[in-house]
């Protein structure tokens, strides 16, 4: 069984450490902040994303060619995303760099001045990263759903804010954002290497020292406000597209692994899910149906999407409802279970084959749960669930009542 074995200490000014051994010549190290686009305020939608894309055009001691050769001179990778929760800045480079990659990550973290002028031209980037999301309506159908999903609340804001608001952003903003969550308490370093803690400790402590502290971690503002919605709109050239789906437990529920298996089952990547074996094997509706579900800190939700045939759409919501209803009165037997939970040990197993996933994998844990459960514990996990409990849950989240649609139509047939 492929196993996370990290170890987890606190650098003398409260940041974090996910430490994990690996014996590989490629290292990869991560800094992970609570700063989300979920903690911006009314007036800075995007604001979070293109805090990530600024954040590489200088420094006080480098400039934006400097900061993106600094490991790529030396065949090292440097690279940084941004979900609701947390923006992430990480780096995979061979393990006689660790120190190279420490300097530079807290250089970043730590020391970035944000040019007028790379703002400017970063502007451009990020408005072109709009509309080209503007022209892809099985993207762009995911973000709306969450807007009307989480309505009048930073969980329903696009990440990538509007034309409008990423027009008026200034380096006061951007100076501002960091000011707010830059700091020891709200930040977690991970690394998956093969260098001695010790080592990389004594490394870290010198590169981090100066990040302050707070005193406290942030906090996010609660979503209560859920109202189911049926939505179309003509918005696709050749295909439909439709999401449904509602709200969900939150990474810190106890029902976060039942719900992920019944997903799975539901409309995992396998291709013995449900939807995938009734509506496209069985009719040929779709090429493409999936369910998926995303919990954050405190909520989450569910989804199915699929794209098809503007004459299907209707007919192959009928037939998703179809197997919803079925997960609701029946949800699984024993058999049934036994086997969702073989198959979601294996894909669990076979998203560990990475070892900068796992890296990345290994700061979320910590910084959303404070903690990090070992693939025994988890497994255990699994294995504890049982018929009644997912049946409560599929009653609970797939009641058709508190199901939302919303649904892109072809524009022109």
């Amino acid at each position: 069984m492929i196993e996370i074995e990290p170890v987890i200490v606190s650098l003398e000014n409260g940041i974090r450490l996910a430490y994990m051994h690996a014996h590989s010549v490629v290292a990869h190290m991560g800094v992970t902040i609570l700063a989300g686009s979920r903690y911006e305020q009314s007036n800075e939608e995007g604001l979070a994303h293109f805090l990530e894309h600024c954040i590489f055009k200088g420094t006080t001691n480098r400039r934006s060619l400097h900061i993106l050769s600094r490991l790529d001179s030396v065949g090292g990778e440097l690279n940084a995303y941004t979900t609701k929760e947390e923006i992430c800045v990480y780096a995979s480079f061979t393990k006689e760099h660790t120190a190279r990659a420490s300097d530079l990550l807290a250089d970043i973290v730590l020391n970035s001045n944000f040019p007028e002028k790379e703002i400017k031209k970063e502007k451009e980037i990020v408005l072109d990263e709009i509309n080209s999301y503007l022209d892809s309506p099985s993207d762009k159908i995911f973000d709306d759903f969450e807007h009307y999903l989480f309505q009048k609340h930073p969980l329903g804001a696009n990440i990538l804010g509007t034309k409008n608001s990423v027009s008026g952003f200034t380096r006061e903003d951007l100076l501002h954002y960091t000011e707010r969550f830059f700091f020891a308490e709200n930040i977690v370093i991970s690394y998956v290497g093969d260098i001695a803690i010790e080592k990389l400790t004594k490394i870290l402590e010198k590169d981090f020292s100066k990040l302050k502290r707070n005193g406290v971690q942030v906090k996010p503002s609660v979503f209560n406000n859920y109202a189911p919605f049926k939505i179309r709109s003509k918005e696709a050239n050749f295909q439909a597209h439709a999401v449904i789906g509602g709200l969900a437990p939150g990474y810190n529920s106890e029902q976060r692994r039942g719900m992920t298996l019944l997903t799975n089952v539901l409309g995992g990547p396998a291709l013995n899910s449900r939807l995938n074996l009734s509506i496209r094997e069985k009719y040929g509706y779709t090429y493409n149906i999936e369910a998926s579900y995303a919990p954050y800190a405190d909520i989450g939700y569910w989804s199915i999407y699929f794209g098809t045939d503007q004459k299907y759409l209707d007919k192959t919501l009928k037939q998703v409802y179809k197997e919803i209803r079925l997960m609701c009165k029946e949800a699984l037997n024993e058999q049934q279970l036994a086997k969702a939970k073989t198959q979601l040990k294996g894909q669990l197993a076979l998203s560990l084959d990475s070892n900068s996933g796992i890296m990345l994998g290994l700061g979320k844990s910590l910084l959303l749960f404070n903690q990090i459960d070992s693939i025994q514990e988890i497994y255990s996990g699994i294995d504890r669930l049982t018929v009644k409990e997912l049946k409560e849950i599929s009653s609970t989240y797939f009641n058709e009542n508190n199901i939302s649609e919303l649904i892109f139509e072809v524009t022109e047939e």
